[in-house]
């Protein structure tokens, strides 16, 4: 059985999937810019080399336009791919979604799905651990999540529900051909994620709502460049325009139990010490 190769690898839902495979005994092959099998999304002359000796891909492409160009490039020169499973974002391609963030996510659907190879997109919700394993961690210890999320809700999603959602998708040839979209139990306003981490941490956290621009200007500032800024920016122009308010039951249907709740995963979460100091 050739290796499922898996890009991004040491990423929130790469890792999840490789532990997943690890613990079912099936072969897979991590590949990115730190692993022993190098890979760069922008690095072309690392592609060939990352896919000889597999037949299936888990794809989970970077942030912003020119990393999702760059994902679409790979998907079409990918020779000896027989399948990818792609991490795509929920909503993409749905009426009435006119951000911008969608076009670059769209444009690669389109693309895995024209490209010949056995294909399935996984659409999740907005992760929880972005609160734990991203950049929204530091807006936690600082106790003030400053975001433009309106008052918008998500229906957040613990990635280890992800994780096991792609597992399945990748390891079971009865989802090829299928998009599925998975997400939390319920939705969640920011000022309520802030509730529901005060009580997890034991620490007083509230939600800032800033205006676009201000965001903008405080992730730049931050480290990320415009472009990022402005993909970032436009995800949660989706929440604040009340775009996300809805539950997908993809996590029911693949794997047959409920997603994992917020405040069971921000509680037990909390118990990791990921929060404290």
């Amino acid at each position: 059985m050739n290796p499922i190769l898996i890009l991004s690898g040491k990423g929130k839902t790469g890792r999840r999937v490789a532990a997943q495979l690890e613990a079912r005994g099936v072969p897979y092959r991590l590949a990115s810019r730190s692993s022993e099998r190098r890979f760069d999304w922008y690095d072309e002359s690392t592609w060939a080399e990352a896919i000889r000796g597999t037949d299936t891909a888990y794809l989970a492409p970077p942030v912003g336009p020119t990393g999702l160009a760059q994902a679409g490039k790979f998907v079409e020169q990918a020779d000896g791919l027989r399948r990818v499973v792609l991490l795509s974002g929920r909503g993409v391609g749905s009426p009435g979604r006119d951000f911008a963030v969608y076009d670059g996510q769209l444009d690669l659907e389109n693309v895995v799905k024209a490209s010949g190879r056995d294909w399935t997109i996984v659409q999740p919700a907005w992760f929880a651990q972005g609160f734990s394993e991203d950049f929204l961690r530091y807006h936690v210890l600082a106790g003030e999540i400053r975001l433009s999320a309106g008052t918008g809700a998500e229906a957040w999603i613990d990635t280890d529900d992800v994780g096991d959602v792609m597992t399945t998708a990748l390891l079971d040839e009865s989802y090829v051909g299928q998009t599925l979209a998975i997400s939390g139990p319920r939705t969640l306003t920011m000022t309520e994620i802030a509730d529901e981490l005060t009580v997890a941490t034991g620490r007083p956290i509230t939600y800032v709502d800033l205006d676009t621009e201000s965001h903008v200007a405080e992730l730049i500032e931050q480290g990320l460049t415009p472009e990022d800024a402005d993909a970032v920016r436009d995800l949660f122009a989706v929440i604040r325009n009340h775009r996300s308010e809805y539950v997908s039951t993809g996590v029911d249907e693949v794997l047959g139990r409920s997603p994992r709740d917020f405040t069971t995963w921000a509680r037990e979460t909390a118990k990791t010490g990921v929060w404290a100091g």
